[in-house]
């Protein structure tokens, strides 16, 4: 009997189900200079870097979500967590099991408040995953660790077993490691913009 073949396939997951309560708006739907929204800049970001499967999930003001990847024609799924205001563990699991099939090897995972992380480096974690296996991929610069970070299929199980007040932390600081850590030199796997303020630094770069 030959047998079934090992899962291969990696999904990304993208969190935009929170509030945005700091940003005052969605951070979903801002728009950067380009006229792309951070939504649709980080679906064309998985795309570019050979990810076919990209899932956003959504929240707060979920159809104004929906209709954004909608009408922009954005290559994704949106699966809405009703649950978003437990956590964003939630949101996680939530888009962890839109991804889960026998297929799927691991999942990136990012907070849609990350719009800038280049190409390279979703193509850096793939890589260094498909060598290495590591159970947490994720990239560093200078003791920093940023998104998005690739999880292993065999850890979801641990994930859902959490308490959602934990948050997913809890499982890729124990199973990260020197293997799965890769250096990259982009400035926008680090970058936040969840504030005002942070926003504004955004758009004066574009």
């Amino acid at each position: 009997m030959i047998p079934p073949a090992a899962p291969d396939r990696i999904s990304a997951v993208i969190l935009a189900a929170g509030k945005s309560t700091r940003m005052g708006r969605s951070k979903a739907l801002l728009p950067i200079g380009t006229g792309e929204t951070f939504l649709a800049r980080l679906v064309a970001t998985f795309r570019a870097a050979g990810i076919d499967d990209v899932v956003v999930v959504a929240g707060h003001e979920a159809s104004a979500i929906v209709d954004a990847v909608e009408r922009g024609g954005a290559d994704a799924r949106v699966v809405v967590n009703e649950e978003y205001e437990a956590g964003q563990l939630t949101s996680v699991l939530a888009g962890l099991r839109a991804v889960a099939s026998p297929r799927v090897a691991a999942a990136l995972v990012t907070p849609v408040d990350v719009p800038l992380v280049a190409v390279s480096t979703v193509r850096a974690l793939v890589d260094r995953y498909r060598e290495t296996r590591a159970p947490i991929v994720r990239p560093v610069r200078g003791g920093h660790h940023g998104h998005p970070v690739l999880i292993d299929g065999a850890l979801f199980e641990q994930l859902r077993a959490l308490d959602p007040s934990q948050g997913a932390n809890v499982v890729v600081r124990a199973h990260a490691s020197a293997e799965g850590d890769v250096v990259v030199d982009d400035e926008g796997a680090f970058a936040d913009v969840d504030t005002p303020a942070a926003y504004e630094s955004l758009r004066r770069r574009f």
